[in-house]
């Protein structure tokens, strides 16, 4: 399961023109899941994102988590972060997770996350999505629950 967690100051989701989901101060997080992930990958990155330490302190030092600030926290799927383009011009999304394994271990994912007590928005699994967002900083942090990078 891999992870694109971007800092921001606001963030949204549209479907056909219609703003669906929307956070102020946090994070907006793409989650790509692997037909190799299962539950304990979900709760690892879950558990990652809750605990980032990505936020200024009193004295400017990214020392805090989301946690911490009481941010929200915008989760939108994205297949295409399973996307092999090592070879040739076209990517390969052999790795990436059927959709009705991907879209369970999406919902478990924002489910955990939510079980920290942090406010969980979520895009439309399977929609074509506008996601706009203000990266704050910028920060940007990739994870990946096979800690590949």
């Amino acid at each position: 399961m891999r992870a694109v967690v971007q800092r921001v100051s606001s963030a949204s989701v549209s479907v056909d023109g219609s703003v669906v989901s929307s956070i102020d101060f946090g994070f907006l997080v793409l989650l790509g899941v692997a037909a190799c992930d299962n539950k304990d990958d979900a709760e690892f990155l879950a558990d990652k994102v809750a605990n980032l330490r990505v936020f200024s302190d009193e004295d400017g030092k990214l020392n805090r988590s989301i946690l911490d600030i009481a941010g929200q926290v915008l989760v939108v799927s994205q297949f295409t972060l399973m996307g092999d383009a090592r070879k040739g011009r076209r990517p390969s999304y052999n790795s990436a997770a059927p959709p009705a394994l991907a879209e369970e271990l999406y919902e478990y994912f924002c489910i955990v996350l939510s079980s920290y007590g942090l406010d969980v928005k979520k895009g439309v699994f399977r929609a074509h999505m506008d996601v706009r967002l203000c990266n704050d900083g910028p920060v940007t942090i990739l994870l990946d629950s096979k800690k590949l990078f």
